[in-house]
């Protein structure tokens, strides 16, 4: 039965949709499969064993430590993202480590010496590997724009938007957000301070462009945000 999971969290990810049936099946020799509830830490770029990770449910978030040990909020990662040795090298310099948002989330995972041999034996599977890690350094890139070009209340509005797109729950205009991020988690995607964040998010509700509580956001017309 736990074979059968893993087989079919597998076939279910576009990644591996140009493999055929025996070898998912082989895959799953090699991969492993954990839950995680909320708050649990999942990974560590630090560790001793590489891995690439592969998020089947839930959300987390990855953070990054600077020298002076001040945390950022680097990404929030859906069902279906890739995170982990993505560059298939450990860099000693990169400090991070992801946590998990809500209360289910299962991650597939594999050893980094395990998956490169993978890419190696499936050139179909590595050029796939190669679009899903480029369109991530894409989404890389236009967040730093973001963040070198826009105000905070801008940047704000972005995420929101964003956020409502990837997972809201839309009716005509209107979307309705399932809230996992405290108002510090939002302060650290826009690079702002909690007190910032607090106040654009209180301006926007008092605009009526949003209606913000912990359990939910909704955002009643998205063309006037």
């Amino acid at each position: 039965m736990y074979e059968e999971l893993k087989y079919w969290y597998l076939r279910d990810h576009k990644l591996f949709w140009t493999l055929s049936m025996s070898q998912i099946k082989q895959l799953c020799i090699i991969v492993g499969f954990k839950k995680a509830k909320k708050g649990d830490v999942i990974y560590f770029s630090s560790s001793d064993v590489p891995r690439i990770f592969l998020l089947k449910k839930g959300n987390i978030k990855i953070v990054s430590i600077d020298e002076e040990g001040n945390e950022t909020i680097k990404e929030i990662l859906q069902k279906g993202d890739l995170f982990g040795e993505l560059s298939l090298e450990q860099d000693s310099e990169v400090n991070e480590y992801a946590k998990a948002l809500t209360d289910e989330v299962s991650i597939c995972s594999f050893l980094l010496s395990d998956f490169e041999d993978l890419l190696v034996r499936n050139p179909s599977l590595a050029l796939s590997y190669t679009k899903f890690v480029g369109l991530k350094m894409k989404r890389f890139k236009n967040n730093y724009s973001n963040l070198v070009t826009k105000d905070a209340k801008t940047r704000l509005v972005t995420f929101l938007k964003d956020w409502a797109e990837k997972e809201g729950k839309q009716e005509g205009n209107k979307f309705i957000i399932e809230n996992y991020l405290t108002q510090n988690d939002i302060a650290q995607i826009i690079c702002t301070s909690r007190q910032t964040a607090t106040l654009l998010l209180n301006e926007l509700e008092e605009k009526n462009l949003i209606y913000y509580n912990r359990k939910e956001i909704i955002i009643d017309d998205i063309s006037k945000l």
